[in-house]
């Protein structure tokens, strides 16, 4: 049967999160809020980290790599998302959609593989704190930094060609916000599940071994926080802890969800529900939950801001 490929000639249309109801309007407020706030916060701890001496030590360099990373994915969607809100055009060209499946697949892995690192650094630095400068030398946090970059984009570039390679004959309408790997799926009219088992590997790899990683990191960092002897130290290393698996189970467990599942168990609704949490909400939330709640960091804020006050006098 012949089939028209819509591939390389025509436009997508993103259905979106928001209709022209007064609730969409509401909506579509807060995500922009969220938008600048996290714009806002991760440059802020971009610049911190690259000002104050007392800042550069390996937790810190990766954190700012995060930083970037939240600063991509969160600007990869929310703007189109609110020039689509502003002008009532859906539609995203195939080079657009292209590159939003690119960059958000690179950010994907990259940052699951870069949280498995910022996890190591903790268990190296609370476990073992004699060996941490032997064992977190700066240039091998530069190679896990530089690692999670590489393997994050080897992964998109493979994915997005195949994504991209598959004809869409169905309808052209995305019922997403953005163009994801799940939702393009639904569009071809060919088998995908072949390459649907290729995804489920890479989730492997990607998702489930990382997050594994991290979470053997913290039953290893809580063993020896609940030896130490101090109940303050104890309880301050505790809330830290807790703070950080909220935020990974956060990212993960929604991407989890949505990249291991066949395409069939798949929803609309559901997935751009869950999308809001890895896309929006953990960029606006990681810089608060892993450097702001930190007294080094805090104490670099009031630097600069007394430095600007001292400038201007």
């Amino acid at each position: 049967m012949e089939y028209e490929n819509y591939t390389f000639n025509s436009d997508f249309i993103l259905l979106g999160l928001f209709s022209s109801s007064k609730t969409s309007l509401t909506f579509f407020s807060v995500i922009f809020f969220i938008f600048i706030m996290a714009i806002t916060e991760n440059a802020l701890m971009i610049l911190l980290i690259h000002r104050d001496s007392r800042l550069h030590t390996p937790m810190y360099f990766l954190l700012s790599h995060l930083s970037f990373m939240d600063i991509l994915h969160i600007s990869n969607i929310v703007p189109k998302m609110i020039a689509d809100f502003l002008s009532g055009s859906r539609t995203i060209s195939f080079a657009g959609c292209a590159f939003q499946i690119f960059l958000s697949l690179t950010l994907l892995g990259g940052e699951c593989l870069l949280l498995a690192a910022m996890s190591y650094d903790r268990y190296v630095a609370i476990c073992h704190p004699l060996r941490y400068p032997v064992l977190m030398r700066d240039n091998f946090s530069g190679l896990l930094a530089a690692g999670s970059w590489l393997v994050g984009i080897l992964n998109s570039i493979v994915h997005t060609a195949f994504v991209l390679h598959f004809p869409f004959c169905h309808s052209r309408a995305i019922d997403h916000f953005f163009c994801e790997v799940p939702a393009m799926l639904k569009l071809s009219c060919i088998d995908t599940t072949h390459y649907e088992q290729g995804v489920y590997v890479s989730g492997i790899i990607f998702l489930m071994v990382p997050f594994s990683m991290i979470s053997i990191s913290y039953v290893q960092i809580l063993l020896t926080v609940f030896q130490m002897h101090s109940s303050g130290a104890r309880q301050k290393s505790f809330s830290t802890c807790l703070f950080h698996m909220v935020v990974v189970i956060m990212y993960y467990g929604p991407v989890i969800f949505t990249y291991m599942r066949p395409r069939s168990y798949h929803t609309p609704g559901q997935d751009k529900f869950l999308a809001i949490f890895y896309t929006i909400l953990t960029p606006k939330l990681n810089p608060i939950i892993y450097s702001f709640r930190n007294k080094d960091v805090l104490m670099a804020l009031k630097n600069i801001f007394q430095s600007n006050i001292l400038n201007k006098k």
